[in-house]
């Protein structure tokens, strides 16, 4: 079953025109540590070859990705450097580079936060974000003053928000600060009360939405409502780890209150992961099928639904059907041929094989033209016979 999801995932990316991805910083090595300096961020370089096979495949299957560009874009300063020009060779005399691609985040001192050699699929590479941005932990720049008594705003704000992107918990001083306080309307207070927002079962993410208008007004409707979604994400998680279902219907009640339009998926597919959690195949599915009908003509999410549960339960008959219903449908829009290599795939694990070859000869039509497609098409076809 690894196998036939790695295979989709492949075929997806390889054969997918992607609408995101991260966007490559353009400017020189200076610049780039200036500008991440001044945003606070880590320079993610990806130190690669032409002729690197790897480099080629993260280049085309991961950093084209959506998923992957909306994480790298907020978070990172994204570079891509060529070893072996002078940029390249520039960077090597300080960041040692023996095997490509090899993917570095550093800070806007220079400092190396991580390090690591090797291709990356979009989950792990992701992961790989998250994992350099906890290791760059500047919040004990803050902690032995705060451990004095030292309470001034800008020790307070600057300690909350290394805990934050270290995704160490805030909340407690947050909730301190915030306490102290006898008027929160002033302009430091409501950026404060922005950057403290972290989980939406909370006093400040209430207080957060109480002066959303003028916090708004400092900020931006789209930095205020991504702050909301990820408290909402937060509070979701807590109630996976401990297993404490209230806490989807909170976050889902007040993700709606904000965003109505995004809080029928959200809680659908927090449902999804509560119930996958909690090894409740049934209730995932009930969910996965609600999901579903919410997507109807969304076919690329319907496609990436269908991958996600065969991903999950793909030893799960009634899994797998669903799971077929879900790109069989998305295939039907004839909009692309990693629809049908998915559909054929999965046919495939539920013994129907003759079935699949149909579905995998209509994504080789639909190739004609293209010599790559055609060329997976025909594997796909071949291995579906065996």
């Amino acid at each position: 079953m690894k196998q036939l999801i790695f295979s989709l995932l492949v075929l997806f990316a390889a054969t997918s025109v992607q609408a995101g991805g991260i966007d490559f910083f353009q400017g020189t090595w200076e610049e780039a540590l200036e500008k991440a300096k001044k945003e606070d961020k880590l320079i993610f370089v990806d130190a690669y070859t032409t002729w690197c096979g790897p480099c080629k495949r993260m280049s085309k299957q991961v950093f084209t990705q959506d998923a992957v560009g909306e994480f790298y874009n907020k978070n990172f300063i994204a570079m891509k450097i060529d070893m072996e020009k002078l940029p390249g060779k520039k960077f090597q005399r300080k960041y040692p580079v023996s095997a490509f691609p090899t993917l570095y985040y550093i800070d806007g001192d220079g400092k190396v936060a991580h390090v690591t050699k090797g291709g990356k699929n979009p989950e792990q590479f992701i992961q790989l974000g998250q994992m350099a941005m906890k290791k760059n932990d500047k919040s004990g720049d803050y902690e032995a003053d705060y451990k004095e008594g030292k309470r001034d705003y800008d020790l307070v704000y600057n300690y909350v928000k290394a805990l934050n992107k270290a995704g160490k918990p805030s909340l407690k001083i947050a909730n301190d600060y915030i306490k102290s306080q006898e008027d929160l309307t002033t302009e430091e207070n409501l950026k404060f009360i922005l950057e403290a927002t972290t989980e939406a079962d909370s006093r400040i993410f209430n207080l957060l939405t109480q002066h959303k208008a003028a916090i708004v007004a400092l900020t931006s409707e789209a930095e205020v409502n991504d702050r909301i979604e990820a408290a909402c994400a937060r509070t979701a998680d807590k109630a996976i780890e401990y297993k404490y279902y209230d806490l989807i219907t909170e976050a889902t009640a007040k993700l709606r209150a904000n965003e109505p339009e995004k809080a029928d998926v959200f809680e659908l597919t927090q449902a999804m992961r509560y119930h996958a959690a909690d090894q409740e195949p049934a209730a995932y599915l009930k969910s996965a099928d609600a999901l579903a009908k919410i997507y109807k003509k969304d076919f690329q999410n319907l496609h990436k639904l269908a991958i996600t549960v065969a991903k999950e339960y793909g030893k799960n008959p009634q899994a797998l059907k669903q799971a077929e219903k879900y790109a069989k449908s998305a295939a039907s829009s004839g909009t692309d041929i990693a629809y049908y290599f998915t559909q054929a795939q999965l046919l495939k694990k539920m013994g129907k094989s003759k079935d699949a070859i149909k579905v995998a000869e209509k994504a080789k039509k639909m190739a004609k033209g293209d010599a790559a497609q055609e060329k997976a098409a025909e594997q796909l076809i071949q291995s579906l016979g065996k």
